[in-house]
């Protein structure tokens, strides 16, 4: 009986959550409040930029709660938040975020690469974690509108873009794991430099079996906060034994699923010795990546090897690069875009990863680098592309 009456009441609080979230006010742009800072930052040189360092003048914010929905988003100066010590991001990780980027094309105009992916991620993000709900076409509008504030932050030059941070937090003020009653969504901007200053530079790996990122029907597909943190003690690890990322493995039989928080992609010849891209599925492990996406799209509309979402185990990786089989790999997203692999140390050995045939002296093999040159090309304009959406 008290089962019953708890299963009940239970499913009467989500029911009214849902219901009193959908009746009450939506995140609209047609709201917007500007309130525009008094002093206005030095803009850093483009040489002097480092990643996530220098943000921008103003910030996007939005406050919801349960019974009132959103309420008026504001573009304002860049400031601190103030929040309890006892609100519930800072005890129960009730947080999630996206990466994108902003892009100035070689006539001035400012352009986002795919923002609606990042829209709907998001939304998965803040369902999975029981934050609200919103409309991505009108936080996309309103983000555009940001960046029109901020202009000046947007970097010219190739290589060179507004990293956007849209942030949602739980802001209950509650010691108790319950959905949160309030919460708070927020967009900073910070301008950033190409993340290979000097060209590509591949990347050693270690094949981690001590730890695991994430596994089927966990969080791995949602990007919040508490999937990095317990990352970071494996990766301080693999740098002190010379390696830049881990390869993360999951289960027994060490199946291949991500690398450092970036996509993998294997370039490979199958057992007919036909080319295939293999890259493993999204099973609820793996973060549904936006390059990942394109990179796929990508390679199915060149028509030129297999494509292929599959899973695949280190020791069959292994075995394939010492049968010669494997001719390229690479991590994929938002920051680099790709990232081209070298190296993979597993259970004491190193395993060498080809890059360039044709040149000894290459960072990056040609498949590699091509598709890195095809999403650069969308993103700045240099192609007319769906893809890439003008703001301005």
């Amino acid at each position: 009986m008290f089962t019953t009456r708890l299963v009940s009441s239970l499913k009467h609080g989500a029911m009214k959550r849902f219901n009193s979230s959908v009746a009450a006010g939506q995140l609209s742009a047609s709201k917007l409040k500007i309130s525009k800072a008094d002093t206005l930052k030095p803009l850093v040189a483009n040489n002097d930029l480092v990643f996530g360092k220098t943000f921008t003048d103003h910030m996007i914010t939005a406050d919801w709660n349960q019974d009132e929905g959103w309420a008026a988003p504001q573009i304002r100066p860049y400031e601190n938040l103030s929040l309890a010590p006892s609100a519930v991001v800072f005890h129960y990780a009730s947080e999630c975020f996206e990466g994108m980027k902003a892009y100035k094309d070689k006539n001035g105009k400012i352009r986002l690469f795919r923002p609606d992916m990042n829209m709907a991620r998001m939304n998965r993000s803040t369902e999975r974690i029981a934050l609200p709900q919103f409309d991505g076409d009108e936080l996309i509008k309103i983000i555009s509108e940001y960046l029109k504030v901020d202009e000046r932050w947007v970097p010219e030059g190739n290589g060179y873009s507004l990293y956007l941070r849209p942030t949602m937090i739980g802001t209950q003020e509650m010691l108790g794991v319950n959905p949160p009653t309030d919460a708070k969504l927020f967009v900073i901007g910070c301008p950033v430099g190409p993340y290979y200053k000097t060209g590509f530079n591949a990347v050693r790996l270690l094949a981690t079996t001590e730890y695991v990122r994430a596994w089927p029907r966990g969080t791995g597909a949602a990007k919040i906060g508490g999937n990095y943190a317990p990352g970071l003690l494996p990766q301080r690890l693999a740098a002190a034994q010379g390696y830049q990322q881990n390869l993360w493995l999951f289960g027994d039989e060490h199946q291949l699923t991500e690398v450092g928080t970036m996509n993998l992609f294997i370039l490979m010849k199958d057992d007919n010795g036909d080319l295939e891209l293999v890259t493993p599925p999204l099973d609820g492990s793996i973060l549904p990546g936006v390059t990942r996406d394109s990179i796929i799209s990508l390679a199915k509309d060149w028509n030129e090897f297999k494509v292929n979402e599959r899973n695949m185990t280190m020791p069959q990786l292994r075995d394939a690069v010492k049968a010669g089989r494997v001719v390229e790999m690479f991590g994929c997203g938002t920051a680099c875009v790709v990232s081209p692999i070298k190296t993979i140390g597993y259970q004491g050995e190193d395993l060498d990863i080809p890059l360039d045939p044709k040149d000894p002296n290459s960072q990056a093999g040609p498949y590699t680098t091509r598709f890195n040159k095809a999403i650069h090309d969308i993103q700045y304009g240099v192609i007319d592309h769906p893809w890439s959406v003008v703001i301005n």
